[in-house]
């Protein structure tokens, strides 16, 4: 944030010292997005213990979203910035605009999509997961994932409902006499901007905390029970008992799955929402957020679409050993043990196809 605010104004233009700091920033963002993300898909795609787990179609899915982000939409907000100018058209300026939107909005209801798998998997029996998480309904899921943000992109924006009352506005901003720029205006008005936002961010915001909420909630009573049981499992002739082993080691492994997908939500969160919050307000007080705070806002949410795969190689075990055979072309240091010699059971790492997620 800071970084762009210390910016000229784009009526002021960049120097050339300017230009070079601003390429190389905005180069090592798109470059992190796309090499991370093709990453995550490849991990997935040629790991077979990562395609057993469920929740790896949503986080596939993810990672492509993030993907056409990187390389549809900030290539050309990035040449506009540096530029001063939108070289384009008007066409392909709501083309782009609607891919931002689209591609926004399913990045944000794939991560609803994975607390919901990681609240039934974690806070129901495995039979009920099971029931609920069939083929059938991921396919579903990851479809309404796609399909529901084209009602608040594509259909609204060449339509042109969201510029409803104020298109003499737009095309004042549209066009700089003095530089003789035309610029790629995206602006809303009040109706769009609260259905939007309520939409793309609030809506799922609040089924992510609700969902992972009851997963706390959940794994904490988990922890009580099991210390409960340890401290009266002491047997008369003073050997050590473990009477749930098999509990203990799946309330650890999706506590912890629990815990990274929480963060991956934290981060994108703390990325988008405060341009979700500005983008309600601003109609609200007649369009006056100054242009160097949405840009800085759009950019740090972009920037989320590179940081997902940097939270799974540090965070997830599988990712990470996937992550390293890749890099290393296959190197055995870092292929995963096999079962024969592994002291955990097997059948502890497919509780509800996802505890060996980190384990």
């Amino acid at each position: 944030l800071f970084f762009f605010c210390v910016l000229p104004s784009s009526s002021e233009g960049f120097g050339v010292a300017e230009k070079i700091v601003l390429l190389t920033f905005i180069s090592a963002v798109i470059l992190m997005a796309i090499l991370g993300n093709l990453l995550v898909m490849v991990a997935v795609c040629r790991d077979r213990q990562l395609r057993k787990i469920k929740t790896n179609y949503f986080i596939v899915s993810l990672a492509f979203a993030d993907l056409l982000v990187s390389v549809l939409v900030m290539p050309f907000g990035a040449i506009e910035l540096v530029q001063d100018n939108w070289i384009y058209g008007e066409m392909f300026c709501l083309v782009r605009t609607s891919l931002d939107v689209l591609l926004t909005t399913a990045s944000i209801l794939h991560l609803c999509c994975i607390s919901l798998d990681r609240y039934y998997a974690i806070c129901c029996q495995p039979l009920v997961y099971r029931n609920k998480m069939t083929p059938l309904r991921i396919a579903v899921m990851l479809g309404g994932c796609w399909v529901i943000p084209t009602f608040i992109s594509f259909l609204p924006i060449m339509q042109g409902w969201n510029s409803i009352g104020i298109i003499d506005l737009i095309q004042q901003r549209q066009f700089n006499k003095a530089s003789n720029s035309t610029y790629c205006i995206f602006m809303v008005n009040k109706p769009y901007a609260i259905t939007c936002s309520v939409v793309a961010f609030y809506i799922p915001f609040l089924l992510m905390v609700l969902a992972y909420y009851r997963i706390y909630v959940t794994a904490r009573e988990h922890a009580r029970q099991i210390q409960v049981l340890q401290r009266a499992g002491a047997p008369a002739d003073g050997r050590q008992h473990h009477p749930d082993q098999h509990s203990t080691h799946r309330m650890k492994t999706e506590t912890k799955a629990a815990k990274t997908l929480c963060i991956i939500m934290g981060c994108f969160c703390l990325c988008w929402a405060p341009f979700f919050i500005t983008n309600i307000v601003d109609p609200f007080i007649n369009y006056t957020v100054p242009g160097k705070l949405w840009t800085a806002f759009l950019w740090l949410g972009y920037i989320n679409s590179g940081l997902n795969p940097f939270l799974y190689a540090f965070l997830n075990k599988s990712f990470r050993r996937a992550f390293l055979i890749i890099l290393c072309c296959g190197d055995e240091r870092y292929r995963r043990p096999s079962i024969l010699g592994q002291t955990v059971p097997c059948s502890t790492t497919t509780i509800n196809g996802s505890t060996h997620v980190l384990r």
